[in-house]
């Protein structure tokens, strides 16, 4: 008779859950699982505001960094890439001494002088305001790939600045014509299966445009 009994009492504590689920009593597991209500409306005027169910402390971005810096301050959000360390660290400006970039610089025609010349004009075009508005994602977004692949750009930079304003051109032209090839065979990337010149033209085509850019550049200085 126990076990009868034991198998009674399972059956109606089952059936006992079951009946309090289907009439909205909330269960303990009910109770204890995590609310998966969003608190961003996006904009939508039927969506819930967020400002109503969002605590204050995370509301915004600034709070937001704020709040993570506060319970990690080794967080990916807030953390910097540490630009002078690694110049250092990479020994940099050694290396861009012992190439003699900058001397080959002024023989190109870009003196302190001429710099000094520029500043007002980059203003003018609004280059300055864009880097000093941009300081965050310039110092986490292009400075690494810029520092980290220095060791390799710098000795053909300066095999470049030997050769002058052509070798700009035509290491601009070169780009292109990559990117033409990978269009005109219609290459695919592999595993993803998108147009190779889709994908790698995000890069290749604003190098060409930099490196051309360039090599106006030069030309003009010595003109």
């Amino acid at each position: 008779m126990a076990p009868l009994a034991v198998l009674l009492a399972v059956a109606l504590a089952i059936d006992a859950a079951a009946f309090s689920t289907n009439f909205g009593v909330a269960s303990p597991a009910t109770m204890l699982r995590p609310s998966t209500h969003l608190y961003e409306n996006f904009g939508f005027d039927f969506a819930e505001d967020q400002v109503e169910n969002t605590p204050q402390i995370i509301l915004g971005e600034a709070n937001y960094k704020k709040w993570v810096n506060g319970v990690d301050p080794n967080n990916m959000l807030n953390r910097q890439y540490a630009l002078f360390t690694r110049v250092r660290e990479l020994g940099l400006i050694e290396k861009t001494a012992e190439l003699g970039v900058l001397s080959k610089l002024e023989k190109q025609g870009l003196t302190l002088e001429k710099t000094e010349e520029l500043l007002p004009l980059l203003e003018q075009f609004g280059v300055l305001s864009l880097v000093g508005n941009n300081q965050q994602l310039l110092i986490n977004g292009v400075a690494p790939l810029a520092v980290e692949g220095a060791p390799f750009i710098l000795p053909v930079i300066a095999k470049a600045l030997d050769i002058g304003p052509p070798a700009f051109y035509g290491a601009a032209a070169a780009v292109t014509g990559v990117e033409g090839l990978l269009f005109a065979n219609n290459i695919q990337v592999p595993f993803i299966g998108l147009p190779a010149g889709g994908v790698l033209g995000l890069v290749l085509i604003p190098l060409s445009v930099v490196l051309g850019g360039v090599g106006v550049a030069l030309g003009s200085l010595k003109d």
